[in-house]
């Protein structure tokens, strides 16, 4: 875990813009600014899944630079608040996730929950907003939102057998070709909807894309297989041409409202 008195809530990074690609990585890293010390929990609590999503900064980073694709990125822990989740979600901020029990999130006095918004939560998803639609401006065309998620091997004592998963609710442009590609890989299990269903109102696939009808997919890469350096470049190389040709797609950046299985937009 590492704790930050200078502390920004999102970091971003540079790509042409006129390529209508918006790279998210909502779980980057584990970081707590230092006011808030370790939430109550013990240091090897900020290596588990709990934290953050394990090996996704390093994919995102590198997927990113392969693309010369804009990227934001959270720089704060999960278990702080969780920026994938919509303001009245009941697991914005886990008193309880996986067996762990996290002392700093309870009580949760309304106060303490509308700070942790204000300094964290709404400039990470304004500056997402703001990367979303200077893209836009640049490429004069609807966006492609792509947004980069691990996920632990074993939840809750289940066994996960998928390798890699992508998620989605309505529309389908970018997920059914990302499916398809990966798919041609005979040795990958690969999830549709799996092991998350995508319809999560007030996500942020669907603050930032289906609210405004771009297309969008969002990629859960199985921990093991990203946790070292090595892992991670590979399966940002390996996706960097699939997202590259989705991308070329004329369709991909047309507006188109399919709104949500969570109910009316």
């Amino acid at each position: 875990m590492t704790r930050s008195t200078a502390f920004s809530p999102f970091d971003l990074i540079e790509g042409d813009r006129t390529k209508g690609l918006v790279l998210v990585a909502d779980h980057a890293r584990r970081t707590l600014p230092e006011d808030y010390g370790d939430l109550g929990l013990p240091a090897t609590e900020f290596d588990r899944h709990i934290a953050y999503d394990i090996g996704v900064e390093a994919v995102a980073r590198e997927l990113a630079a392969l693309l010369d694709a804009p990227a934001v990125l959270s720089n704060f822990s999960r278990l702080l608040i969780d920026p994938n989740r919509g303001e009245d979600d009941p697991t914005l901020i886990r008193q309880l996730y996986d067996g762990t029990v996290v002392p700093g999130n309870y009580p949760m006095a309304p106060e303490e929950r509308e700070r942790r918004l204000d300094r964290f939560y709404r400039p990470y998803h304004d500056a997402v907003a703001a990367m979303v639609a200077s893209v836009a401006e640049a490429s004069s065309f609807a966006p492609f939102i792509f947004s980069v998620h691990s996920f632990t091997p074993v939840m809750q004592g289940i066994v996960r057998p998928w390798h890699v998963g992508i998620l989605w609710d309505k529309d389908d442009r970018a997920p059914r070709a990302l499916i398809e590609a990966l798919a041609v890989d005979k040795n990958l299990v690969v999830g549709d909807n799996e092991p998350y269903d995508g319809a999560l109102r007030g996500d942020t696939m669907f603050k930032h894309a289906i609210v405004n009808g771009f297309a969008h997919a969002l990629i859960e890469i199985r921990q093991d297989l990203i946790a070292d350096e090595a892992g991670a470049l590979d399966w940002a190389a390996r996706l960097a041409p699939i997202v590259e040709a989705i991308n070329a797609r004329a369709d991909i950046h047309e507006v188109r409202m399919y709104g949500s299985r969570t109910g009316p937009l």
